[in-house]
């Protein structure tokens, strides 16, 4: 451990480790209330080491602080479509939704690569005055004093590794090492994790707009349960792009490992699917990639902050992973700007105490973020059990197959299909009524 002096001036206000979309937007906010910013991230260039391929939802929210971003912004698609399949092994049932209402300005969503977006809007910080720093490995944490009672820098592996500064904000990734550094993050089960596996498939743009069905800009985003990963708990995407399909599966690292499944093996699978391998048809790899996300929630969430230091974006849990709402981008960004905003009055107050730095917390609030994941903080845990994994996606599509039969037998009603697909498949009344119950709890009240 290095310790900082306390006599030492400051090299920075703040130090914002990570450059994704938590830690530029900290760094954007507080650069523009004029105070010293340092930028620091891991790879070559901001968004260097994050997956290509991503929905953006919420533009809204970025447009308050980039009036009309998109104008400048790489984006990709406007997301106007989105779908829900459900999976047996041969068919699917799809629920559709399009609006054009999610086309005009300040639009919905769109679909992003990572790596050109995250430089994008690094770059916005750095013309505000903040100063970026790239293949900076950050080593460990500075504290004023040998009790270490505050965070006062970082130490990294440059020749002048110790820098300064009131204010350190950890915006470094699940797997956050500088909150688990600072007593912040507790050790991950391997149930709250999950690894995304996402491959980037070029395809003809006109070809790729007749096949979704698409107008101009538009864009869409699909999401698979059931049958695609097999017994494995997790599911399915894709994501249109100008010129390719992001196309990927996230799983349960505990599942995985449980019923030992390769995770690119289940990506080949959900790729053959009868009701997928149409849409990828024709189209020729450009990249592969994974990722850990954290998909528990509330339920590891970490202390957010202490004397001198706070934590945003994935390195405080903020994936909104609840199967109906599969979001992260929006509320990383969001939490870098609660976490600026309160940067902002504690540099003004020059108190950066752990009671200062509570009003991160109500910016949080304010900002609708903690209210989305304490109101849904049992969601996840739900999409993610047995039956709602696995077990109700085909039950839905077999159901389906009867409905819609023709075999000379006459049509059945649809309670009575629905009571013979619960009988047929041992399912108990007292369990679908219990599941039922669960996901009014998780979603409707």
């Amino acid at each position: 451990m290095t310790t900082a002096l306390t006599t030492r001036k400051k090299d920075y206000d703040a130090i914002v480790v990570g450059a994704g979309p938590a830690g530029a937007g900290a760094a954007l906010l507080m650069a523009r209330a004029g105070m010293r910013v340092l930028l620091l991230e891991r790879g070559e260039y901001p968004g260097a080491k994050n997956v290509s391929g991503a929905a953006f939802y919420g533009s809204s929210i970025l447009h308050e602080v980039i009036p009309n971003f998109w104008e400048e912004a790489p984006v990709e698609r406007i997301l106007t479509k989105r779908t829900l399949a459900f999976m047996s092994p041969e068919s699917s049932l799809s629920v559709d939704f399009q609006t054009k209402s999610f086309a005009a300005p300040p639009y919905n969503g769109f679909t992003i690569m990572r790596p050109r977006f995250d430089r994008w809007f690094a770059g916005k910080a750095v013309e505000a005055g903040a100063t970026l720093v790239s293949s900076t490995v950050v080593d460990d944490l500075l504290y004023d004093g040998a009790n270490r009672d505050r965070v006062v820098g970082v130490k990294t592996r440059r020749d002048d590794g110790d820098v300064t500064a009131d204010l350190v904000i950890a915006c470094d990734g699940v797997n956050s090492f500088l909150a688990k550094k600072a007593g912040m993050q507790k050790t991950f089960t391997s149930h709250e994790i999950s690894l995304g596996v996402k491959e980037v498939i070029g395809l003809d743009q006109t070809v790729l707009e007749d096949r979704f069905r698409l107008t101009g800009d538009e864009g869409a985003v699909a999401e698979y349960v059931g049958d695609i990963t097999a017994e494995v708990h997790g599911g399915g995407f894709l994501y249109t792009n100008k010129d390719s399909l992001a196309i990927g599966v996230i799983c349960q690292l505990s599942s995985l490992a449980e019923h030992k499944q390769r995770p690119y093996e289940l990506l080949e699978r959900f790729k053959a699917h009868p009701s997928v391998a149409p849409l990828v048809r024709g189209g020729k790899p450009r990249e592969y990639s994974a990722h850990l996300v954290p998909e528990a929630g509330l339920h590891m969430m970490p202390k957010l902050f202490r004397d001198g230091m706070m934590v945003a974006g994935d390195a405080a849990a903020f994936c909104f992973a609840t199967g109906l709402y599969i979001e992260g981008i929006n509320y990383a960004m969001q939490s870098g700007f609660a976490a600026a905003e309160a940067a902002i009055l504690a540099h003004q107050a020059k108190d950066f105490s752990s009671a200062s730095l509570a009003r991160y917390e109500d910016r949080l609030d304010a900002r609708h973020v903690l209210p989305d994941f304490k109101n849904f903080k049992s969601a996840p845990g739900y999409v993610n059990s047995e039956r709602m994994a696995n077990l109700y996606p085909a039950l839905i599509t077999r159901g389906a197959e009867q409905l819609f039969r023709v075999d000379g037998h006459g049509k059945k009603k649809i309670m009575a299909i629905a009571r013979q697909t619960l009988k047929d498949n041992d399912v108990s009344t007292l369990n679908l009524i219990k599941d039922l119950y669960a996901g009014g709890k998780a979603f409707g009240w």
